[in-house]
């Protein structure tokens, strides 16, 4: 081999040899920017995660937002928001307040004791009844079923008041009323089972459009909020004439036909 060729193949080598690291160390390049890319984005995805977990977080729920809403109160209703519900003769003189949660057991016992007795009275204008609804148990765990049932107690009452009372009576029934630790109010498949029950509710397209939609879900919010303004600090809470209407030398209120007789022919007295 000639001097000429041999120091031609050694030049031919060695650009060989300079492309292929060249080209090596392009791959190398590409490779960390790809890694830098990759960090970056996975970085981006957990910050964004967290940002969103965030946001989800502190975005108000249904109840809050419908809070902020303008009201659509119920027929058979008066006062701010439609939140002063009165029912009975406009003729009685005296108004016995109630203060309930729908989800309240003892609730739930007052009317299962007391209700048929208040529907007499009520028929013979013996006193009105002013109703305030209560949500705090909702407060309590975090539940929805106490405002539910209180939206849909406004679908009732925008049918008349006699289907209201009908139908808060056959949601604390034994038969529908759950335990305290079960919140099942907040569906409103149940809600409108309990209403078949009520006859003047069964059928009607009206009161389930009502329920379903929510109409009255910001009204039921307005009303937990007079409760909360109220100064009343458990449910059930009867009063008149500004004071509460209990059980004689007791605290507690009347939870049986007898008992509340009693109390409640005092207070009128009174």
């Amino acid at each position: 081999m000639s001097a000429r060729n041999s120091k031609a193949n050694k030049a031919a080598a060695r650009e060989r040899l300079r492309l292929e690291r060249e080209a090596q160390a392009k791959k190398d390049r590409t490779r960390r920017q790809l890694i830098v890319i990759g960090s970056t984005i996975a970085v981006l995805a957990v910050a964004g995660g967290i940002s969103y977990g965030v946001i989800q977080a502190n975005k108000p729920d249904h109840w809050e937002s419908v809070g902020k809403e303008a009201v659509t109160a119920p027929k058979n209703t008066d006062g701010t928001n439609g939140t002063n519900v009165v029912i009975g003769k406009p003729t009685a003189k005296k108004t016995l307040e109630f203060y309930e949660d729908a989800r309240c057991p003892k609730c739930a016992e007052f009317e299962q004791g007391v209700g048929e007795t208040v529907k007499k009275d009520l028929a013979a204008g013996k006193y009105k009844v002013k109703f305030v609804g209560a949500t705090f148990i909702d407060n309590m765990d975090q539940g929805e079923g106490s405002k539910n049932a209180l939206s849909a107690m406004g679908a009732a009452l925008n049918v008349s008041p006699e289907a209201f009372s009908d139908y808060k009576a056959a949601l604390y029934s034994k038969k529908f009323h759950p335990t305290e630790s079960e919140d099942k109010f907040a569906k409103d498949s149940y809600l409108l089972e309990v209403a078949d029950s009520v006859p003047a509710l069964k059928g009607n397209t009206e009161f389930k459009k009502n329920v379903q939609d929510g109409t009255f879900d910001a009204w039921a919010v307005k009303m937990s909020g007079t409760f909360d303004k109220s100064g009343v600090e458990g449910t059930p809470t009867l009063k008149m004439d500004g004071k509460k209407v209990t059980v004689e030398g007791t605290a507690n209120p009347p939870v049986t036909a007898a008992e509340f007789n009693t109390a409640v022919d005092k207070a009128l007295k009174g």
